[in-house]
């Protein structure tokens, strides 16, 4: 399939009439006629229902259109972004992260970053599983996760290791306590996130298991929004790392538990062997000072 075709087909989809969409393209109408029809055969579905009175997009072909609009969309962006460094000679660093450290430190690390003229900042919402897979393909250059992974291309420091904490409904019996794991496990859990797995879902679980406590888990949440929400809702507790604390929601508590040692480590993740580049020594800096402050309490 060839990039072309779904600009064509795109421009047939907005106009409903070859004939203009042909004009449009700067083309004859017979090969653009074949070129549709042989979009719909690589695709093999009917984009088109065709009649006398003219063109009209098939469901699929309506959800064909959306989704087509957004890869071009999205190719457009990023061959302007190429241009554009090129021009200025920007570094391209990419930052992979998952949902959870992004509401300490990371923030602070970005501005930073950002401040530097010559370094354009690519950011991306991965798993520690996704993000050992995008670091070896060199689409981020380093990532934040919780989860230790072994593998002999990537390696892996830990930051600092983080407070679990309990997210309960606002007046909820546990409000304003320090409770155990064991009395966590007399209400529903909530397990945030619910895929790809592993993830720190199964972290919270096996800290259950292995105090040989049994959970009942009532709803499984993709986004961290959505696991905050449902806590809201009265529909269940979750457990979530000290850093998610700093979100500002109404009808819910974060309360700390009374092992301190129920922690969640955040990791720095990056390329084996590879001599740092000057945007890597950038970040390793600021990371330094940043976790220091982290460790030393000036920031919680």
């Amino acid at each position: 399939m060839e990039l072309r075709h779904l600009r064509y087909f795109c421009v047939v989809a907005e106009e409903l009439n070859l004939t203009r969409a042909a004009a449009r393209l700067h083309m004859a109408q017979p090969p653009l006629s074949r070129q549709i029809k042989h979009l719909e055969d690589e695709v093999g579905v009917k984009l088109f229902d065709r009649s006398s009175r003219g063109l009209r997009l098939t469901t699929t072909g309506q959800f064909f259109y959306e989704h087509t609009l957004q890869i071009l969309e999205k190719i457009d962006t990023t061959v302007q972004a190429a241009r554009r460094m090129a021009r200025s000679q920007r570094v391209m660093f990419g930052i992979g992260f998952v949902a959870s450290v992004f509401y300490g430190q990371l923030p602070l690390l970005v501005r930073g970053l950002r401040q530097k003229d010559n370094v354009e900042l690519s950011l991306a919402e991965l798993t520690t599983v996704q993000q050992v897979q995008a670091l070896k393909a060199g689409r981020i250059d380093i990532g934040f996760g919780r989860l230790r992974i072994d593998d002999p291309d990537v390696e892996q420091e830990v930051l600092f290791d983080e407070p679990l904490m309990a997210v309960v409904p606002c007046g909820h019996p546990l409000e304003g306590t320090t409770p155990t794991l064991a009395e966590l496990a007399d209400y529903p859990l909530i397990l945030f996130p619910a895929k790809p797995r592993p993830s720190l879902a199964d972290t919270v679980l096996g800290l259950f298991r292995r105090q040989g406590l049994k959970v009942e888990v009532v709803q499984e949440a993709n986004e961290l929004q959505t696991a905050l929400g449902l806590v809201a809702s009265e529909i269940g507790i979750t457990l979530v790392p000290e850093q998610v604390r700093r979100v500002r929601r109404d009808g819910i508590s974060f309360i700390y538990l009374a092992d301190k040692n129920l922690t969640s480590p955040v990791l720095c993740s990056r390329r084996r062997g590879e001599p740092p580049s000057e945007v890597m020594q950038a970040a390793n800096a600021i990371l330094e000072v940043l976790v220091e402050n982290r460790r030393s309490g000036r920031y919680p």
